[in-house]
């Protein structure tokens, strides 16, 4: 292990101050990007390293099992081993099992495994036709009542002013709470709410239990402590008891799962309860530009302001103002598209560039507000020949050639376990070509290259566990690592686009970010009607602007549909990180190219004119042709129909919408350009790189077959 020197060098002077405070309370407010996890592991090495701490009586608590994988992948890495780095759920279920015996006696009920489907059947007993969003609706509700610790016959008064799930009213869940709870019961079952609440019980009943899990964790470190619901902060306060050997790190402003019953309050009001809390904030952001942090700082100091100057609106904390640590990069893009396939055609262009300029596509994230977005920006990925993962889709141990791979270094493991150092990652490369890796990726897309992507994930954690443990790094320690992460489902990273929701963005970061769809009625959302759900919505935007590193686009629609009533306007949000936006529509829309080019502005970018003209052009349409659309069009008829029936016959033979292939606009600004070469054709607005390889040849023979002798 290393010495306590080693291990606090390379520490900023904060992160120093946060790892050196070992006696509780201790108070850690942690910016985005402010290398909180590295501080926290640093103080637990360090404390372990100084002799301060016992590694075996140390309790790190965290809300993710990947955040808790990736905390004991740090200690190991520090060489501290024993540490309990767990969640809230995985530390409880532990102690519970071990304790029923004594506490309760008999076998342990079984843990429900799916709430929607016993909801079901309770609904269906109660004569009530509730449909499967409405009860995925209903169990997340039950959930936050438990976690609040609103029993079943208190919840309709203590979910006045709540929205109610699927219309109902608060008396008609409060009698399926009634009826799930009992339905729980007749089976012998318990959910993971009942975990926490029967430990609760246990402790706060059973004193000899209670004494025996405090002398046997004396020290708690709690990770993303803004999120903690009421249930998981009184079951903290009975594992502390009357010590204060307690870490606690968060920011407010970082607060998102309120409707989980996630409340920031015992963050804010840490000092008021331990007033002799070492308190150490931490605010050098070494993850995002100078720019974005820029854009970060400028959203919440607007909500203060506001706060300022209305006194009606409920008292927020100062926000921790972040002093970005690397250089500068570029500016944040804001772009205004006319419709949804346009701001999708627009980002995958983007991305294409990016990609093609060299950042990895595992680099790059698109990020919305709600899941049903996606599928217009998988559609336009997929159109642009780049891979993507749907973060939520299928798991990455549960893939098969996943499950294969590790068969396969398990048995290497067993019939060679001297490998070490670089063996280890030369032996990985060999026993996963027999499924099918190779050094450089296919050149088949599907299921050839999503193959590819997995194993190409296992060597690339392979070799980067072998660079930070040493040549003394084994195969068998590979192996432990790989069981251990499948165990928590911690994947490695795969290379693709990341498609997420904000919501699940958290604790993740990318080289460059889009942040999508933010029209007011989606940021903030049209069911946020009180300034606290409007303002957890400005934190949820604020989380998804601080994933970025160094890119970061800002993008809205002013109409769903190709067409449709340019009805939307840009987030509110988006005028508090720069005032002037309200006048880019009229007055700096950008000289943009690319499938639906938005009216988006770039400091310094120049007016995109109409050829005929001169007048600036209004929308993305306008601008890929070049022409206002009032104006007389310049392309021969015969010509557009030629390419429309040539687009048709393609898309019906690729099976894909005609927009996949060509935009109606960019077809247009074809037959107006009428280009003769390729370096002609991928200047015109909707024509990337992907397109020109694929499309190009039929396109340019179809043109010269047109052209005027």
């Amino acid at each position: 292990m290393s010495t306590p020197d080693e291990i606090l060098r390379g520490l900023d002077a904060e992160q120093r101050q946060a790892a050196t405070a070992l006696r509780g309370p201790v108070c850690i407010l942690a910016g985005a990007g402010t290398g909180k996890t590295r501080a926290i592991t640093h103080r637990i090495a360090y404390g372990v390293a100084s002799g301060v701490f016992d590694p075996h009586r140390t309790l790190a608590l965290t809300f993710t099992a990947r955040a808790a994988a990736e905390m004991r992948t740090r200690l190991r890495d520090l060489g501290v081993d024993g540490v309990q780095a767990r969640t809230f759920h995985s530390a409880a279920l532990r102690q519970l099992q071990y304790f029923w015996p004594q506490a309760v006696g008999g076998p342990m009920p079984t843990l429900v495994e799916n709430k929607v489907r016993l909801l079901t059947q309770v609904a269906q007993g109660m004569r009530m036709s509730v449909d499967r969003a409405g009860l995925r609706d209903l169990a997340g509700e039950i959930e936050w009542a438990k976690v609040s610790l609103h029993a079943p016959e208190g919840y309709a008064e203590a979910a006045k002013g709540r929205e109610m799930p699927s219309g109902w009213t608060a008396t008609t869940v409060a009698r399926l709470y009634t009826g799930y709870e009992e339905a729980k019961t007749a089976r012998n079952m318990i959910d993971f709410e009942d975990v926490l609440l029967i430990l609760v019980g246990i402790l706060s009943t059973e004193p000899r239990i209670a004494a025996t899990i405090r002398d046997q964790y004396r020290v708690f470190v709690v990770d993303e402590y803004q999120d903690v619901s009421p249930l998981q902060h009184r079951l903290l306060d009975l594992w502390l008891g009357d010590r204060a050997d307690l870490c606690v790190v968060g920011d407010s402003s970082q607060t998102i799962y309120s409707f989980t019953g996630a409340t920031s309050r015992f963050l804010t009001g840490f000092r008021e309860r331990h007033q002799e809390a070492t308190v150490v904030k931490l605010v050098r952001d070494y993850r995002s530009s100078p720019q974005i942090v820029e854009a970060a700082n400028r959203l919440l100091a607007a909500r203060t302001a506001e706060g300022q100057r209305d006194r009606r609106l409920p008292h927020w904390p100062e926000p921790l103002q972040l002093t970005s640590q690397r250089p500068a990069g570029p500016d944040v893009v804001f772009a205004e598209c006319t419709d949804d396939e346009a701001e999708a055609g627009w980002v995958a262009q983007r991305i294409r560039e990016l990609v093609d300029g060299g950042t990895p596509p595992a680099e790059i994230a698109v990020l919305f507000r709600t899941n049903g977005q996606s599928e217009a920006f998988e559609t336009a990925l997929s159109a642009a020949g780049l891979g993507y993962q749907l973060r939520g889709g299928e798991r990455f141990f549960s893939r098969r050639e996943v499950r294969d791979g590790i068969l396969q270094l398990r048995a290497a493991a067993r019939a060679d376990p001297g490998l070490t150092g670089e063996e280890v990652t030369a032996r990985a490369r060999d026993v996963l070509a027999s499924l099918g890796y190779s050094a450089e990726p296919p050149a088949a897309t599907g299921a050839a290259r999503e193959r590819w992507e997995s194993l190409h994930a296992l060597v690339n954690l392979a070799d980067q566990l072998a660079a930070a443990r040493g040549a003394e790094f084994t195969l068998t320690e590979l192996v432990a690592e790989l069981d251990e992460r499948a165990q928590h489902q911690h994947a490695p990273t795969v290379q693709g686009v990341t498609l997420a929701s904000l919501h699940s963005a958290k604790g993740l970061e990318w080289d460059a970010v889009f942040l999508v769809g933010l029209s007011e009625g989606l940021m903030p959302i049209s069911f946020a009607d009180t300034p606290a759900e409007i303002d957890e919505e400005r934190r949820l935007l604020y989380v998804g602007i601080t994933r970025a590193r160094q890119h970061l686009s800002l993008t809205w629609t002013l109409s769903r549909g190709t067409g449709g009533r340019a009805s939307r306007r840009a987030s509110r949000f988006l005028r508090d990180i720069d005032p002037t936006l309200g006048g880019t529509r009229e007055h700096a829309p950008a000289a943009a190219s690319g499938a639906g080019a938005p009216r988006g502005r770039r400091r310094g970018a120049t007016v995109a004119t109409c050829r005929t003209c001169g007048k600036a052009l209004e929308t993305g349409a306008e601008r890929k042709v070049g022409r206002c659309l009032d104006c007389p069009a310049t392309y021969d008829e015969a010509v557009l129909d030629t390419l429309r029936d040539w687009r048709a016959s393609t898309a019906r033979a690729g099976k894909v919408p005609a927009f996949v292939v060509f935009t109606d606009a960019t077809l247009v600004a074809i037959a107006e350009a009428m280009p003769a070469t390729p370096l002609d054709l991928i200047k015109v607005p909707g024509v990337g790189k992907a397109k020109l390889d694929r499309y190009g040849p039929d396109v340019l023979e179809l043109l010269h077959g047109t052209a005027p002798a």
